[in-house]
């Protein structure tokens, strides 16, 4: 397990329940170092003044908060320690509310509570045991990192989650990013919602990161001295180029039901059944040609007498 990034006590009401927050997930991610290629030193970031030029050691380097840009006001450590802030030491619970009335956009990195000692056991099994009989989620205010912050509390096999969360006014709208309306067949939604059910699971723990297995391929061949593992090839579409939306839906769910070992019988593509709204132009045209058939005839009967 590792170590604690945070003690402190969880507020419920008038409970008190020592925990510590330990972090719920790990980085896998491939980290480089900036080398010199030449001789494939390590070449770290060095911290440098902007005005003189000269290079500081961490001592000398405080915080500052740029009001304008010639003037910044320098804030200490010991100005921002003695800042109000009640939830400095404390995972206070404000709300209790329905998991489903959360927006999954507001949710960020996760963590684990752990019960901080033998005292926090009896207090944790509750607050645990009420969180799971209620159905519901605490919403609680929490400090870190010099700012105070809003967290989600659930429960999962047996331990108590904390999620950061966003605040409202942090959440960007994307009304702008909407394109315009446009019109679908009823056979092109019907053939999407194929594709979704062809594609639905109850376990996401088969996914991995191919990307990260690749890279470590390739650092493991070069560290060795092997060849380099060929790329795997990737079909690109073409820039503007006209897409057969149904085609491709087609082609979708038959791809899901292959790798599902299912049979495909159904999907085919089918032919788009014009719209209603063009028929009366259909039968403007047949009555067109009828009537000019009908004066065509009249004419040699005419001629005939």
């Amino acid at each position: 397990m590792p170590r604690p990034l945070w003690t402190g006590a969880i507020s419920f009401g008038l409970v008190t329940i020592p925990t510590k927050i330990i972090s719920a997930t790990e980085d896998h991610s491939i980290h480089f170092r900036r080398v010199h290629l030449t001789d494939m030193g390590r070449v770290r970031t060095r911290k440098v003044c902007e005005i003189d030029e000269q290079e500081l050691s961490q001592d000398e380097i405080g915080k500052g908060y740029e009001i304008s840009k010639d003037t910044v006001v320098p804030v200490t450590d010991q100005e921002l320690e003695s800042m109000p802030l009640p939830t400095a030491k404390a995972i206070e619970i404000v709300a209790f509310v329905d998991a489903g009335t959360i927006d999954p956009v507001r949710i960020g990195e996760s963590y684990y509570l752990g019960a901080d000692g033998q005292v926090a056991a009896k207090p944790y099994t509750l607050l645990r045991q009420a969180l799971e009989r209620s159905e519901k989620v605490a919403v609680a205010k929490w400090a870190w990192h010099g700012r105070e912050r809003l967290g989600l509390l659930q429960v999962r096999q047996d331990a108590i989650v904390l999620h950061a969360m966003h605040w409202p006014d942090e959440i960007r709208s994307p009304e702008s990013l909407a394109p315009k309306p446009v019109e679908l067949e009823e056979a092109e939604i019907e053939q999407a919602l194929q594709l979704a059910e062809s594609m639905t699971t109850d376990d996401v723990t088969q996914f991995r990161d191919h990307y990260r297995d690749a890279l470590e391929e390739l650092i493991e061949a070069k560290a060795e001295g092997a060849e380099r593992p060929e790329p795997a090839e990737t079909a690109e579409a073409e820039p503007g180029a006209v897409v057969d939306l149904m085609a491709a839906l087609n082609a979708s769910v038959a791809a899901a039901k292959e790798q599902r070992g299912e049979r495909d019988e159904d999907a085919t593509v089918h032919e788009i059944r014009p719209r209603k709204k063009a028929a009366p132009k259909k039968t403007a045209a047949k009555k067109a040609t009828q009537k000019k058939a009908s004066s065509k005839t009249a004419a040699k009967k005419r001629s005939a007498s």
